[in-house]
């Protein structure tokens, strides 16, 4: 196999990668970050949002509930609120999924 580099991991996303990253606008992210209390971002001196790991991973399991699974705002707080950890189970097991298939379709392009 290639070479590959390992991801460098990041201790600040700005909201212009957050909404890259998920293929949405950055209005969306503001948006988000004001309906749900789980996205804490903390903000420089210019006013400008940094997202950490977990905001990120915030917002990949509410990205799983209204994206992905078709929830209402309101129905994908309740599900939050009730279910924790069970959601972010389930969307940890999403985010594994699509990286097994992103490394399968790989080996398909080798072979």
């Amino acid at each position: 196999m290639p070479y590959k580099e390992a991801e460098t991991v990041k201790l600040y996303y700005s909201i212009g990668e957050v909404a890259k990253r998920f293929g949405v606008k950055t209005s969306l992210i503001r948006f988000w970050e004001k309906e749900f209390d789980i996205i804490k971002p903390k903000k420089n001196k210019k006013g400008n949002r940094l997202f950490t790991q977990d905001d990120m991973d915030n917002f990949f399991v509410i990205y799983h509930l209204v994206k992905e699974r078709g929830f209402t705002l309101d129905g994908a707080k309740r599900k939050l609120k009730d279910n924790k950890s069970g959601t972010e189970n389930n969307a940890q097991v999403v985010k594994s999924l699509g990286k097994i298939k992103e490394f399968l379709l790989e080996l398909k392009k080798e072979l």
